[in-house]
């Protein structure tokens, strides 16, 4: 019989789509159904994390070179898996979250031009090579998401061409992995996209509890 483990679900897409509302709303979904739920999200969901969150989003901190911002996600990431993430999976939660590392391929590599690749290793290295079971892409035209933003934080205020690029390489990904993902165009009503994504985390749970234990050593 298959080791019991916990469905790790991530929301992804640009600045203000909506992820934090649909994120919500799943977890009150998989609560009413019974499971623990772990809401979490990246970067800054740990006391180091919230350290490296305020460094990488202050608008202060002014410029960092790509490859010092990639590792600075990069160890973030590493600390939530440790912490949070994994602990609550080996134990049968449901954990839902707001960014992993497809944000780090899409902001620091297509957003600022690093070499996907190199940046997907490095990710890859600092969580031991755990993949979520479902990711949510909430895609929106920039323009009509992070461009309505008024008070931006240093990513928010990276200007339009990077967001552009971001959400290019979101889809990217999604393009290359299409059975992991389920992408939405935001702009729906928060009412249908609570449905399908509600749909698609009951599918990936009957498929996940035959398969084996997914956790890297």
């Amino acid at each position: 019989m298959a080791e019991p483990r916990g469905l790790f679900i991530v929301f992804e897409g640009g600045d203000g789509v909506g992820k934090t509302t649909q994120l919500a709303l799943l977890a009150e979904h998989l609560r009413r159904a019974g499971h623990e739920v772990v809401v979490t999200r990246e970067p800054g969901d740990t006391p180091a994390g919230a350290v490296i969150r305020r460094l990488l989003l202050d608008p202060a901190t002014g410029d960092l070179d790509p490859r010092a911002e990639a590792l600075l996600y990069a160890a973030d990431k590493a600390q939530h898996l440790a912490q949070v993430v994994r602990p609550a999976l080996e134990r049968g939660a449901m954990v839902v979250c707001d960014r992993y590392v497809d944000s780090m391929l899409a902001y620091q590599g297509a957003g600022r031009v690093l070499d996907v690749a190199e940046v997907a290793a490095i990710a890859d290295w600092a969580t031991r090579g755990l993949h979520p079971d479902l990711t949510v892409l909430l895609d929106l035209d920039p323009a009509l998401a992070v461009g309505q933003i008024a008070d931006k934080d240093r990513l928010e205020d990276a200007g339009d061409e990077f967001h552009l690029r971001v959400r290019q390489g979101f889809l990217a990904l999604a393009g290359a992995d299409p059975d992991r993902y389920l992408v939405l165009a935001a702009r729906d009503t928060r009412e249908r996209i609570a449905a399908r994504v509600a749909e698609a985390v009951a599918a990936r749970q009957a498929a996940v509890s035959v398969a084996p234990g997914r956790l890297a050593p």
